[in-house]
C-alpha cells in the first residue's frame, strides 16, 4: 500500500511517501531559492508529496543561517522555479511556513527584523551563524497584541504568496519549539494575557493562523505539522498536554485541513509519542494523516496496513537517496548520509547523490 496512489483532499498523490521538510541552508543570496534548490527538489520529484523546509513568513523567523523566506518578491519567484520543475517530474509539492521566533541569532536576521517571542525568555542553547559562528540564542523581545496580530497577517501573505509561487499547498509549522509551539507549550509560553494561561490560551495563536490561512487559500491547500511530546527547543511535556493538543486538532479537523502532520521525535533520542496518544489523535482528525519519524520501509507499510497513518514521512533517508521511493520498492541499498555536508551550502551533499541503476 506505500506505494499506491492516494487521493489527499483535492492532490492525487502518486505513492503514501511523503518527503519531510528538512532544513538544508542553501538559500545563500538574500534568502532566496536559486538553481541549486531547484535540482535538489526536483531530484526528489518521485515521492508523493514533498513538504520543504522550513521557510519563513516574515524576515524576524529567518532564525537560521541561509534558509528560505517567501515573504518577498524575489523569493517568490525563486520559488517559482522549483515547483516548476517538481510538477515537470509529476511530483506534488507543497512550502512548510516556519518562524523560528526565539530560535535565532540575531546576526542570522536581516538589517530591520528583530528576535520576537510569546516570553522574554532566551532559548537555551546555541545557533550558528555565518559571521560569528556557534553564539547563544538571543534575547527576545515578548509579543505585544500588535505584534502577534501583524504574525497573523504575515503568515497569511506568505500563504498567499506561496499558491502564487505554484505550491500545491502550504504546511504549516507548529512543532519542534519554534514560534508557533512556543506559544503552544506552557514550558514556553508563561504569559498572562489571553495568549496564555490555560489550554486554549495556548492554542489561540495557532487557531487564529489556522482560520486566516484557509480563509485566504482553502482548508484543502492547508496542513499543519505538530511535535507533541517533543523536547526541541526547550519544549517537553505539560500538563494537559494531550487534551490541549487534542482540542487544537479537533478544531484542525472541522476546518477540513489537508492534512495533520505528527512529529515523534523518539527516533532523535526524544520522548516516544504514546502510541494510544497517536490512535487519540488519528480518531481527531477526520482526514488525511500524515506520521513521521525513525520509519523505514517494513514499518511504514506496517503503519499503513494497520490503518495508523495514511502516508508516512520520511526524512534523512531522502538526504542520500533521491530516488528513495525506487530503492524501497526495489529492494535497493539505501546511501547512508554525510551529515558534514547537512547544512552547508555547497552542491557536495546536496544534489550529488547517485541515483541507483
Amino acid at each position: 500500500m506505500l506505494f499506491d496512489t492516494y487521493t489527499a483532499r483535492h492532490l492525487v498523490l502518486k505513492n503514501r511517501v511523503v518527503m519531510s521538510p528538512m532544513t538544508r541552508s542553501r538559500a545563500i543570496t538574500a534568502n532566496t531559492p536559486n538553481d541549486l534548490m531547484r535540482e535538489y527538489y526536483a531530484q526528489r520529484a518521485s515521492a508523493g508529496l514533498i513538504v520543504t523546509e522550513g521557510t519563513s513568513p516574515s524576515p524576524n523567523g529567518l532564525g537560521y543561517a541561509r534558509i528560505p523566506g517567501i515573504f518577498n518578491q524575489a523569493q517568490i519567484d525563486g520559488w517559482k522555479h522549483v515547483t516548476k520543475a517538481v510538477h515537470e517530474k509529476g511530483g506534488k509539492i507543497v512550502i512548510q511556513l516556519m518562524h523560528t521566533g526565539r530560535v535565532t541569532h540575531d546576526s542570522n536576521l536581516p538589517l530591520g527584523a528583530e528576535v520576537l517571542s510569546p516570553t522574554s525568555e532566551v532559548c537555551p542553547g546555541e545557533m550558528y551563524s555565518d559571521s560569528k559562528g556557534m553564539q547563544p540564542h538571543s534575547t527576545p523581545r515578548a509579543m505585544t497584541q500588535a505584534d502577534i496580530s501583524n504574525a497573523v497577517k504575515e503568515y497569511t501573505q506568505a500563504a498567499v504568496n506561496a499558491i502564487s509561487a505554484g505550491f500545491d499547498g502550504v504546511e504549516i509549522h507548529s512543532a519542534n519549539g519554534y514560534l508557533i509551539e512556543q506559544f503552544l507549550n506552557a514550558n514556553v509560553n508563561k504569559r498572562t494575557d489571553a495568549y496564555g494561561g490555560s489550554s486554549a490560551g495556548r492554542n489561540k495563536f495557532a487557531i487564529e493562523i489556522i482560520d486566516s490561512i484557509t480563509q485566504a487559500i482553502g482548508a484543502d491547500k492547508t496542513g499543519i505539522r505538530i511535535s507533541p511530546f517533543g523536547a526541541f527547543n526547550s519544549t517537553g511535556e505539560f500538563p494537559g498536554l494531550e487534551d490541549q493538543f487534542l482540542d487544537l486538532v479537533a478544531h484542525c479537523s472541522k476546518r477540513g485541513l489537508l492534512y495533520l502532520h505528527v512529529l515523534d521525535h523518539s527516533a532523535m533520542g526524544a520522548p516516544a509519542v504514546p502510541q494510544e496518544f497517536k490512535l487519540k489523535l488519528r480518531q481527531a482528525f477526520k482526514g488525511p494523516f500524515i506520521l513521521a519519524g525513525g520509519f523505514e520501509k517494513n514499518s511504514a507499510e506496517k503503519a499503513i496496513n494497520e490503518n495508523a497513518a495514511d502516508l508516512i514521512g520520511f526524512g534523512r533517508p531522502f538526504i542520500s537517496n533521491p530516488d528513495l521511493v525506487k530503492r524501497m520498492q526495489e529492494g535497493i541499498a539505501l546511501t547512508p548520509p554525510d551529515m558534514n555536508t547537512f547544512y552547508t551550502s555547497e552542491a557536495k551533499g546536496y544534489t550529488d547523490y547517485h541515483f541507483a541503476t
